[in-house]
């Protein structure tokens, strides 16, 4: 198969969708890698590096969209990369349809073939191509709380983990999943008082067990959540409905009766956001205040730490490129989980939460959205 490579456009986004080592173990099965020029820059990996693994560089995306078969990205394609892709077009990649209505016409204006990593499964239920950038948006989402926190940022002039005879920061991780567990670990190990909410008791005891102590548990209700929210320092939403758009837990009723300076970091903004006021930033402005109360809501968290994301990124995906890659869309019959990341299809949406949060039922042509239960 031909594989695309193009540079990511998205503001301040450094990764790149395969690294040299993935197009090495693609081109020593007689695939084809086209790379556009510069696009593993973010990562310090040049152009050579990539002609030694087998590639073939081509000078722009026109270039790398025309030549391609299969389009390997990172982030969900902007407007003028959309526009490029052709019904013939595997596009292979996150997307965050649910929150994205511009984005999910865009591609089912194309007829492309659409797979969102975060809709792939495991044989244990789980989110295997979104685990890896979770573990990183998690732990990434408590050193960007404590900045945050920062009197000079606006915070509440409050250390993290405190110092002996002062309290620490008070961290309230809303979701016991991936993503609440490494921020968890980060927000322990800098010595904070940490409680995590979720709904799944079977979870808690999980994450009991896990810390051993060094971090509460409670179950999430409307009440735990709005009591520990105005206790917090920090509050790091973490929720997750693969997917659909993220449920809005902390209304802005709420924001009004926290702590002046408290921060929100909104790690479930690519579903649209967990806090009623949150909207995306980005690294370059990341954060912004109503009410008093910090919000940073970065989209694309992992992409400030490109050489570490992009590679455990690689890690979890290239199996699945590799079996679309030599199969094409035939691998959907041999493997049902890499079928539940299919999103759209021939100009139709395919991903049943995916067609419910956009609130779709004709689209596209006007040809009726077909769900995954059909």
């Amino acid at each position: 198969m031909r594989i695309g490579v193009p540079t990511e456009i998205k503001v301040n986004e450094y990764r790149v969708g395969l690294v040299p080592g993935s197009v090495r173990e693609l081109t020593a099965k007689g695939h084809d890698v086209f790379v556009q020029s510069g696009a593993g820059a973010g990562i310090f990996a040049d152009d050579s590096a990539y002609e030694y693994a087998g590639a073939k560089i081509l000078p722009d995306a026109d270039a790398v969209f025309a030549q391609s078969e299969m389009i390997v990205k990172v982030k969900e394609p902007q407007k003028v990369e959309w526009e490029r892709l052709r019904p013939d077009h595997i596009l292979f990649t996150y997307l965050h349809l649910a929150p994205d209505a511009e984005q999910a016409k865009g591609l089912l204006a194309s007829g492309a073939t659409a797979i969102a990593y975060e809709t792939v499964t495991d044989a244990n239920g789980g989110l295997p191509l979104l685990a890896p950038m979770s573990e990183v948006a998690g732990r990434l989402s408590i050193e960007a709380a404590a900045i945050a926190l920062r009197r000079p940022t606006g915070g509440r002039g409050v250390l993290m983990g405190g110092v002996p005879g002062v309290k620490p920061a008070k961290v309230v991780v809303l979701g016991g999943g991936v993503v609440g567990t490494h921020a968890a670990r980060m927000a322990a190990g800098l010595g904070a008082d940490v409680t995590i909410l979720d709904r799944s008791l079977p979870r808690l005891r999980q994450l009991d067990d896990m810390f051993q102590g060094r971090v509460r548990t409670l179950a999430s209700t409307m009440s735990t959540v709005e009591s520990e929210v105005l206790a917090a320092d920090v509050v790091v939403g973490a929720v997750l409905v693969a997917g659909a758009s993220a449920p809005k837990l902390v209304t802005r009723d709420m924001l009004r009766a926290m702590k002046t300076g408290a921060v929100l970091v909104d790690v479930s903004i690519d579903q649209g956001g967990c806090f009623e006021t949150s909207k995306p930033t980005t690294h370059a402005n990341p954060t912004f205040e109503v009410d008093g109360i910090i919000h940073y809501c970065v989209a694309n968290m992992p992409g400030a730490v490109p050489n570490t994301s992009a590679q455990a990124l690689n890690n979890a995906t290239l199996p699945f490129v590799m079996k679309l890659a030599d199969k094409g869309l035939a691998a959907f019959d041999r493997d049902p989980h890499l079928a539940a990341g299919l999103n759209v299809k021939d100009g139709r949406v395919m991903h049943q939460a995916v067609a419910a949060s956009l609130g779709f039922d004709r689209l596209g042509g006007g040809k009726p959205v077909a769900l995954a239960a059909e």
